[in-house]
């Protein structure tokens, strides 16, 4: 077992999975998920969330679409985009990462 360590502090476990070729059983997958919705207590709360979620998601893409039918603003929130991720890579993934 090895952690990927970022810094000082490990993030996560890597482990190898001994049988890889195992199949999921998907009678027990459901029966899972069956027995752990009904531990819920507050049912109405979690479907509100779920389509509260659904709903922003649709809003979001409305959002962009909108935004990628305006010639100049499409290309500069790619300009945007592709700067961050090379800022972010520079700063935190490419002199940080080390395996312990």
């Amino acid at each position: 077992m090895r952690f990927l360590c970022f810094g000082r502090s490990a993030l996560f476990r890597v482990k190898a999975s001994e049988d890889a070729s195992s199949s999921i059983d998907t009678d027990e997958l459901f029966n899972d998920l069956k027995e752990k919705w009904d531990a819920v207590e507050n049912k109405p709360t979690i479907i509100i969330y779920e389509v509260g979620g659904a709903v922003a998601i649709w809003l979001s893409s409305v959002v962009i679409n909108a935004i990628n039918k305006v010639p100049l603003l499409r290309n500069l929130m790619e300009l945007v985009g592709v700067g961050y991720s090379g800022w972010f890579v520079y700063r935190y993934l490419l002199f940080e990462v080390r395996l312990c």
